[in-house]
């Protein structure tokens, strides 16, 4: 994948994230799943970058 399209998913993710937080809170299950998949695609990112 390339880091366009590694970016964009980033800031789907951040933006369920922070929608889910709003709805279910930060400690939901829903948000850390979320996070958790927002950190790999970070990672990924990163990854790609250095």
């Amino acid at each position: 994948m390339d880091k366009k399209t590694l970016f964009l998913k980033i800031e789907k993710c951040r933006e369920e994230m922070m929608t889910l937080s709003k709805e279910h809170g930060l400690s939901s299950k829903a948000v850390l799943a979320t996070s958790e998949k927002l950190d790999e695609l970070i990672y990924a990112y990163l990854k790609r970058s250095s």
